[in-house]
């Protein structure tokens, strides 16, 4: 165990926002750069204070981050032979205390370490016994801190109070779950969402791969929530997450309990059945208890999941654990809809009524990013139900951008999940399903089917030798764009937009005009931290952004901008969801809005429009010049402009971070600048109609071909 903090090229690239290459140049450049203190020759590490102050002192870094801080503190704890978020632990337990028992923790805070490395675990595990029970234990909480332990604890009191205590554990959930990609891949809270608004709003939920607790964080405080890890310390994790989310009004055990072990192999809950039952399995395992498990009671009939279809083996025991009218969903691949090995089960499935819905969701709604997954969902059976319909769903098209391919191709897998048009999909699934199900639950006629969205199928029609379930083979396609007013109402509004598009004094401005100072590019010019130092400009960076959940998911709220909505050039797509500060800090007219990465975007805030009075999302940073010396139009396009990010953008692989401060603009009299701030804002006006009418065009040739193919349209020339 280090006796202090150390960190890896890629963290002092964090540190300072520049790429991994930077900080090779300034090794090589440097010679009072830090001496590596660890690590191996390709990968070295190096002391975090020295590289802290070589940062301060060339003026790289103010002042190391608060997080970064905790976080160093965090990785100096971690044992090399132990488990990787014992640490986190720890910290979740210190944010518990100053969560549940504030003023405790205040008291102790006065105390001198000698006294408070003995009092500190003592209160840490009466606040755990409190609120958990026996299951405290599972935590493991040291009986004697150390002094990192001691400095780590009152870092985390200060992270708490500027980002409050559930935001801080997510902050540092966050790093250590992208540090450790490969052992864990988190259910993004959207698609947590969307799996408990289809439950409704059960008594008693659980989940029997619980990860991180995402599926369980999603439902009410007030739902008994059960839970099942193989690993003990992720459990504890969850544990900890769920417990700091739950409003602290009530000090007594919360309705929780999480146990330990494999859930095929080691069932938690033998017998037991719940209200509904939420999944998200590991995926391709081939070692999951298929030979010892042959003649378990979970398997319906006795019929044996394959050994290479282990996500049915989860599928039938969600199914077992879910009371006899009880809803179970799932998150799976969409190979398990179609793979000939799983026929059998997919058949009893349908056979049983059990299977009640499939939905084919778009590439990026949750982990592994690039694959789109499907949504099953499944009613435990009642005597003397015969209800055998299902509902088959393609929310992949509904949910993406106009053009943008529901598959899409590995280069753009990982970026998928800003693709998802999360409201939409939302929307989409949630209003087939609920029509669906109640129309099954009461007896009522089934909803019509909707061209190239859903279709109910008996279930005796997917049973053939394949039983294939994927939407997209049984869903036809959308039907034309209604009927010959509706096209000639499209082909109109694209014919008048191309026409403005065809006039460029209209948008453009007159490329045959020569500009009045040809040499202004290569005149003076400052530096966007230079004018910030002179009070010119204000700018204020989002990191990671408020807390937020999607637009339409629930009451409205206050929108939130993110770095992709500016850069698409759409209204803010999330709303904030309270659960942690979103400080004070909204925009308003005359702000500019730039991406964190170097993506040549920036959006002026117009008085009245989406954007105005909105929260900053993650990545985002807001410039807010004064108008009497600095344009924001002018200020906008100067951001826009190749050269100007391309000079203040650190580039490392296939990203380019900018650096705002770095910035150069021409210094020019504010006349001038509202000329060519006009001129910039005719051009973001003509990209943006530009982008309107190939959507426009898109949906008209769609419409036309869809017609001509299913012989709706007749073409030109027939009678």
């Amino acid at each position: 165990m280090p006796d202090r903090p150390e960190v890896t090229a890629v963290e002092i690239a964090r540190l300072a926002g520049v790429g991994r290459a930077a900080v090779s140049n300034w090794r090589r450049r440097h010679a009072d750069f830090p001496r590596p203190v660890g690590g191996t020759d390709s990968s070295p590490t190096f002391a975090l204070d020295e590289v802290a102050s070589w940062l301060r002192g060339q003026g790289k870094i103010a002042e190391l981050p608060l997080l970064e801080r905790v976080w160093q503190l965090v990785e100096t704890l971690r044992d090399p032979a132990g488990h990787p978020a014992a640490p986190l632990v720890q910290v979740g337990a210190v944010l518990l205390l100053l969560h549940r028992d504030p003023d405790r923790w205040s008291a102790l805070a006065a105390e001198p370490d000698t006294r408070l490395a003995t009092a500190l675990p003592r209160a840490l595990a009466e606040t755990a016994s409190g609120a958990f029970g026996d299951g405290a234990a599972a935590l493991r909480l040291p009986g004697l801190l150390g002094s990192t332990q001691l400095d780590l604890a009152r870092l985390l009191a200060e992270l708490a109070a500027a980002a409050g205590v559930p935001g801080a554990y997510e902050q540092l959930l966050t790093r250590y779950a992208e540090a450790n990609t490969r052992q864990l891949s988190p259910t993004p809270p959207e698609a947590a969402d969307l799996l408990a608004a289809v439950a409704g709003v059960p008594a008693t939920v659980l989940d029997p791969a619980t990860g991180l607790g995402a599926l369980l964080l999603a439902l009410p405080p007030t739902t008994g929530r059960y839970g099942q890890d193989a690993d003990e310390v992720t459990g504890a994790l969850a544990r900890l997450r769920l417990a700091l989310h739950t409003p602290a009004a009530d000090p007594g055990p919360l309705p929780l309990e999480l146990r330990a072990g494999d859930a095929l192999r080691a069932d938690g809950y033998p017998g037991d059945t719940f209200e509904a039952v939420l999944c998200q399995p590991p995926y391709n395992e081939r070692d999951w208890g298929h030979d010892e498990l042959q003649f378990d009671s979970r398997w319906p009939g006795g019929l044996v999941p394959p050994r290479g279809e282990s996500e049915l083996a989860w599928v039938l025991h969600c199914l077992a654990h879910t009371r006899p009218g009880g809803l179970a969903a799932l998150l799976l691949p969409p190979t398990v809809a179609t793979r000939r090995a799983g026929r059998r089960v997919r058949a009893e499935l349908l056979r049983s009524g059990a299977l009640r819905a499939v939905v084919a969701l778009p590439a990026g709604a949750a982990p592994p990013y690039g694959v789109p997954l499907h949504l099953w969902v499944l009613r435990a059976p009642r005597p003397g139900d015969d209800f055998r319909q299902v509902l088959l769903l393609d929310a992949a098209s509904t949910a993406l951008p106009a053009g943008h391919s529901a598959v899409p191709a590995a280069a753009e897998a990982e970026g998928g999940r800003d693709k998802v048009r999360w409201p939409e999909l939302r929307r989409t699934v949630l209003d087939a399903w609920h029509a669906f199900d109640l129309a099954a639950r009461e007896g009522l006629p089934l909803p019509a089917d909707r061209p190239g969205v859903h279709r109910t199928m008996a279930a005796i029609d997917l049973l053939d030798d394949e039983t294939d379930l994927s939407p997209t083979r049984h869903v036809p396609p959308a039907a034309p764009v209604g009927g010959a007013a509706e096209l000639a109402h499209l082909s109109g509004r694209l014919t008048e937009l191309l026409a403005g598009l065809a006039d460029p004094g209209s948008l453009l401005p007159d490329p045959a005009v020569p500009t009045a100072q040809p040499a202004a590019a290569a005149g003076p010019v400052v530096t966007v931290g230079e004018l910030v130092r002179s009070g010119v400009l204000e700018v204020h960076s989002s990191g990671a952004g408020a807390p937020t959940r999607p637009a339409g998911a629930g009451p409205s709220g206050t929108p939130v901008l993110t770095d992709q909505d500016v850069i698409a050039g759409n209204p803010p797509s999330a709303v904030l969801d309270g659960s942690g500060p979103a400080g004070d800090l909204r925009t308003r007219p005359g702000d500019v809005l730039v991406p964190a990465l170097g993506t040549g975007a920036a959006r002026v805030v117009r008085a009245g429009g989406p954007s105005d009075g909105a929260a900053l999302g993650r990545q985002l940073h807001l410039l807010r010049p004064d108008p009497a010396v600095l344009d924001p139009d002018f200020l906008a396009g100067q951001f826009r402009s190749t050269a100007a990010t391309r000079r203040a953008a650190s580039h490392a692989s296939t990203t380019a971070r900018l650096d705002i401060r770095r910035v150069e603009l021409p210094r020019l009299p504010i006349a001038e600048q509202r000329l060519l701030g006009a001129a910039f804002a005719r051009l973001a006006g003509f990209e943006s109609a530009l982008h309107q009418a190939a959507g426009l065009a898109h949906t008209l040739t769609q419409a036309l071909t869809d017609g001509l193919a299913t012989g709706t349209l007749a073409p030109p020339g027939r009678s």
